[in-house]
């Protein structure tokens, strides 16, 4: 595509602030910044005045006319609306809430009527070009192993289901095992990484995770496992937590950026 993309950011926390931050400073050729909504306008405008060219601050449904590609980065109860004002419009919507999307055949069905594009992002785990690959093929299993710090997971209802107490952890227990369906529901802001895994892969009910609350660990690790006609396929990667938002890797932010690059790009690499 050879027009400049308007992008317009929903959220201003951790990883909408990188996003727009590195936007702000050209970053992404071809990519330009706005407009920026939140459920916290003000909070949003004393952010956006820190910028070198700050962007308008306006409710989601102003944001539409001044955009063609949004990129999601709030809460993920807060996805329907966004997908829904988004798409209606025919605009583009990145994803980062993708846990929201397993139950979400209507936002795809939405999005092919009004001809947008629906882009998730790896986020914080490596290796979805080979699973996806691998799923043109016959795939016997996939199943993803999280170790988070315990603050790294608290609040989530997945922890008071499980009955564990996170001050008391002194060493890794296992919080969850099951499918990666269950584990959206029950840790939202925690395992967005599975999810991509299984809409590039065999599909959530089928991809199993297991996480686990480990102390012995300062960085959010994830290691996928994968057999199938194809093969093994075996990924690990130690992401460092991003200091405002434990919950978050650095990388989910660099992840949505470099997406924004290969949009923008004449040249793609990779599955």
């Amino acid at each position: 595509m050879n027009a400049v993309r308007s992008i317009g950011i929903a959220g201003c926390g951790t990883i909408g602030r990188k996003v727009a931050t590195d936007l702000d400073s050209g970053a992404v050729p071809g990519a330009r910044l706005a407009a920026i909504t939140s459920r916290d306008l003000d909070k949003a405008r004393r952010f956006a005045a820190t910028l070198d060219a700050p962007p308008p601050v306006v409710s989601l449904a102003e944001m539409m006319p001044l955009v063609d590609l949004v990129v999601e980065a709030a809460p993920a109860e807060a996805l329907a609306d966004i997908a829904t004002a988004t798409l209606s419009v025919g605009n583009d919507l990145m994803v980062l809430s993708c846990g929201a999307l397993l139950d979400g055949s209507d936002l795809f069905d939405l999005a092919e009527r009004n001809d947008a594009t629906i882009f998730v992002p790896s986020g914080a785990v490596a290796g979805l070009d080979g699973v996806a690959s691998a799923a043109a093929g016959r795939i016997d299993s996939i199943t993803m192993v999280s170790r988070k710090p315990p603050d790294g997971l608290r609040g989530a209802p997945g922890i008071d289901a499980a009955g564990v107490d996170l001050d008391s952890v002194d060493e890794p227990t296992l919080v969850f095992d099951g499918p990666v369906m269950e584990a959206c529901r029950l840790f939202p802001a925690n395992v967005n990484v599975s999810a991509a895994l299984s809409l590039a892969g065999i599909g959530p009910h089928e991809t199993s995770i297991r996480i686990y609350a480990d102390p012995t660990v300062s960085r959010n690790t994830h290691e996928i496992l994968a057999e199938g006609e194809f093969g093994s396929l075996t990924i690990k990667i130690e992401n460092v937590p991003s200091p405002s938002n434990p919950k978050t890797g650095i990388l989910t932010a660099l992840s949505a950026l470099a997406t924004l690059r290969r949009i923008t790009s004449h040249v793609q690499i990779g599955t």
